[in-house]
């Protein structure tokens, strides 16, 4: 069987020709293409770049639709000052001042932090239960467990944010940035010394029922005195140890039972603090003696 002959372009056929006289004028010399077994007959299209000037340019904005195209807003140096925010302390808040504004309490401190509370268990169960709604993990050493069993059970929403623990058992709570620590410690008129104390992210609420003759000590050591309504004997008590102001002294017999005198050696500021309906349902109304 015969097959007929490849035509090819006649500039080809020129070319071989050309490439055949030249080969015949000198036969020694290795022709510029050699057949090898794979070759197949078409002559391979080599494409040239195209000139600098016809090369298209992409260009890739960036992802997704572009937005609408505004002025930038700028302000002069002058215009920043009417720019602001108003910012408060981060903590718990306790209730309020005299002036109805919120008085909030910094639990959650990067430095050690010492609070003693002379009052009753309703205000320190309403510090707790506060403090584990701020996201704090809040431990209760005491001696009467069945009177912190049930805010335990209830706090958290089925979460276990309150542990309650027997006096002296406390073990290390291992308090961080993203998970601080609030201990409160309701351990009677003479508190044992704890094995857990106040370190970074850890603040120690003790809570003292009255002003007894131990208490000096301890509010002494205490960065923050949280006073609800005691005898004017105590008030001698607390005159001597705080030096807090005659004007303030002479209410600490007769204050409400929902407020109290909080005072370092600098400030003194009476807050009321006031339930919530559901810390009214667990905890009941206000009381300074339970």
């Amino acid at each position: 069987m015969s097959y007929p002959a490849p035509t090819m372009p006649q500039g080809q056929n020129q070319g071989q020709g050309q490439n055949q006289g030249q080969q015949g004028r000198n036969p020694g010399r290795t022709p510029a293409h050699v057949a090898s077994p794979t070759d197949t007959g078409m002559i391979p299209i080599i494409r040239q770049p195209e000139p600098p000037q016809q090369q298209r340019r992409i260009v890739s904005p960036g992802f997704g639709l572009r937005g609408p195209r505004r002025n930038r807003h700028v302000v002069t140096a002058d215009e920043l000052a009417a720019i602001s925010m108003p910012l408060g302390d981060d903590g718990v808040i306790i209730g309020t001042d005299p002036e109805s504004q919120p008085a909030v309490l910094g639990l959650s401190r990067p430095t050690p932090f010492d609070v003693v509370l002379v009052g009753g268990l309703w205000l320190a169960q309403v510090l707790a239960l506060r403090a584990a709604a701020t996201g704090a993990r809040v431990g209760v050493e005491t001696g009467r467990p069945q009177a912190w069993q049930q805010l335990a059970q209830a706090a958290g929403g089925g979460q276990q944010c309150v542990t309650v623990y027997p006096v002296g058992r406390v073990p290390a709570q291992g308090p961080s940035v993203s998970s601080p620590v609030v201990l409160f410690r309701d351990c009677g008129i003479r508190p044992p010394r704890g094995r857990v104390t106040s370190v970074p992210w850890q603040a120690v609420v003790t809570v003292l029922p009255f002003v007894s003759e131990h208490a000096p000590r301890w509010l002494a050591q205490a960065h923050l005195v949280g006073i609800q309504r005691i005898s004017p004997y105590e008030t001698e008590v607390v005159k001597d140890t705080l030096g807090v102001p005659e004007e303030h002294l002479q209410h600490l017999p007769t204050l409400h039972d929902g407020v109290a005198l909080w005072c370092t050696r600098k400030h003194h500021k009476f807050v009321m603090t006031e339930p919530t309906d559901a810390e009214t349902g667990l905890l009941g109304v206000a009381r300074r003696m339970d």
